[in-house]
């Protein structure tokens, strides 16, 4: 399949390109979409509101890597495949590592729903929640995994639509929320480096940007005695 077939699979438009609109014509396989957000050492809550378009073989939501695939020319649980991602399919499975275990009731076909997803990268855990009521923990271990994770929706419906409604994020402490601050200024290494900061630091602001990622330290690892 062509690079340009593949994009045409999954169309982004609305305001900040939140909503997803699966299969335009018809399906061929499986596509998937990934955000831009490192989850890593952090706690995020998001909201997915899927059309009333509920039905195939696989709709998912849930975390992966950047190695996660994000498209396959067959019909299949494509979040979890492997050990990239962890994901929930609307037939109430979890999947992680090729393999699965009943979590919750399938999703009723053709009736539109919410899914809500609990990622707390301390406690290494994913929760899910439908139309407002919490569905347990799903996966744990994720703090971890030493590659960056990203929020990841896959679907193999013609013609769904999943918009992201909800985004919220828990500050860990107030060095959390100050590199937040910092990255919405400094984008990438290159200005990461141009800065005059010890080494300590910068290893600390560039962690959302790097290829591994270091589990969670107490608050103080990266203050050196000299500020």
């Amino acid at each position: 399949m062509t690079t340009l077939n593949i994009v045409l699979q999954v169309r982004l438009y609305g305001p900040g390109l939140r909503v997803a609109y699966f299969h335009p014509n018809w399906s061929s396989g499986t596509a998937g979409v990934r955000g831009t957000r490192v989850l890593n050492n952090g706690r995020y809550y998001w909201e997915v509101c899927v059309s009333q378009r509920v039905f195939g073989t696989s709709m998912m939501f849930g975390v992966g890597t950047r190695r996660a695939r994000l498209h396959v020319d067959a019909f299949m649980n494509l979040l979890g495949e492997d050990e990239q991602g962890w994901g929930l399919s609307h037939k109430g499975l979890l999947w992680h590592g090729g393999r699965w275990t009943h979590y919750t009731k399938p999703f009723r076909e053709n009736v539109a729903t919410t899914v809500g997803v609990l990622f707390d990268g301390i406690a290494g855990t994913i929760t899910y929640y439908k139309d407002g009521i919490n569905l347990g923990v799903a996966f744990k271990g994720l703090h971890e995994v030493r590659e960056p994770l990203y929020p990841i929706v896959c679907s193999t419906a013609a013609k769904t639509e999943m918009t992201l409604a909800v985004m919220k994020r828990d500050f860990v402490n107030l060095q959390d929320r100050c590199r937040a601050v910092i990255l919405k200024r400094v984008r990438s290494p290159n200005q990461l480096d141009r800065l005059r900061l010890p080494a300590r630091i910068k290893a600390y602001l560039g962690e959302p940007m790097s290829e591994t990622v270091q589990p969670f330290q107490p608050v103080n690892k990266y203050v050196l005695n000299s500020m």
